[in-house]
C-alpha cells in the first residue's frame, strides 16, 4: 500500500492520522454531540487516543488509509482547524486468473471510504464535500478503483439521504452487520459508485462547493500525486 499522503483543496486538508491529532480531536468531537447517535464519535482523550492507535494499527498492516479532517482557516483568527477523521477501509487488491488485462500491483481495486466524522461546526459546510470530492478523485483518478462503497447504519436517514445525493447506489441491506453506536447489533445500508458514474458524481460533488468546483493542490512528500454529507459507517 501506498506510504501516507496529504489532499489538499480550496476548503480542506487531509492529512495523514497521527498521535499528533488527539488533543485537537478530543476538543473536536466535544463541541456537539448531538449527530453522533449512528456514527461512533469518540469521547474525552481516552477514548480518543484509543481510537487513533487502533486506527494507525490498521494503517500499518495495510487495512486502512486514516486522515485527520482539517478546515483550512476554519480556527479562531482564520487559522487551519483540526475538525474530524476519515478514511479509506476495506481496501482490496484481487487477484485477477493469469494472464487477465486487468491485473495490478501496489494500488487497490476497490475501497470504502468510512470511519468520518465532523465536529458540528463543520457540518452543513462544504468540508465533508470536498472531502469526499479529494478522496474519491484520488480513489478513482490515481489508483483507478473500479469501485467506491459507503455505508451508513440503516436507521441513519439523514446519512443514508446524503449519499443518495451524491450518487450513491443502494446495493443491499446487510443484516447484523456491526456493532452499532448505540450498543446495538447494526443492520448496515451499503452503497457504491463505480468508475463509469464518476463524471457525473464528480459534477454533482464540485458543483455543491461554493463556485461550483474545487482546484486540489499540487501533493508535496512522496511519490503519490494529491487529488481530490456524512456517509457513516
Amino acid at each position: 500500500m501506498p506510504e501516507p499522503f496529504t489532499l489538499e483543496g480550496t476548503y480542506v486538508r487531509l492529512e495523514p492520522l497521527s498521535e499528533s491529532h488527539i488533543g485537537p480531536l478530543v476538543e473536536a468531537a466535544a463541541e456537539d454531540r448531538s449527530n453522533y447517535q449512528w456514527t461512533y464519535t469518540p469521547d474525552g482523550p481516552e477514548e480518543m487516543r484509543a481510537y487513533v492507535r487502533d486506527a494507525l494499527d490498521k494503517v500499518a498492516s495495510g487495512a486502512h488509509v486514516a486522515f485527520a479532517t482539517v478546515h483550512k482557516g476554519g480556527g479562531p483568527g482564520g487559522a487551519d482547524r483540526v475538525v474530524g477523521a476519515t478514511r479509506f477501509c476495506e481496501i482490496a487488491l484481487w487477484q485477477w486468473p493469469p494472464g487477465a488485462t486487468h491485473q495490478r500491483h501496489g494500488v487497490p481495486d476497490v475501497v470504502d471510504i468510512g470511519f468520518t466524522w465532523l465536529a458540528g461546526s463543520a457540518q452543513r459546510t462544504p468540508v465533508n464535500t470536498e472531502a469526499k470530492l479529494l478522496m474519491m478523485t484520488h480513489a478513482f483518478e490515481v489508483w483507478r478503483v473500479h469501485r467506491v462503497a459507503l455505508q451508513t447504519d440503516v436507521r441513519n436517514k439523514r446519512s443514508w439521504a446524503a449519499i443518495e445525493r451524491i450518487g450513491g447506489q443502494l446495493d443491499g441491506i446487510m443484516r447484523a452487520d456491526r456493532p452499532g453506536a448505540d450498543d446495538t447489533v447494526r443492520t448496515s445500508a451499503r452503497f457504491s459508485i463505480v468508475a463509469s458514474e464518476w463524471p457525473d458524481v464528480k459534477a454533482q460533488l464540485a458543483a455543491r462547493l461554493p463556485g461550483g468546483s474545487t482546484a486540489p493542490r499540487p501533493w508535496s512528500g512522496g511519490s503519490s500525486p494529491t487529488s481530490g454529507p456524512d456517509p457513516g459507517r
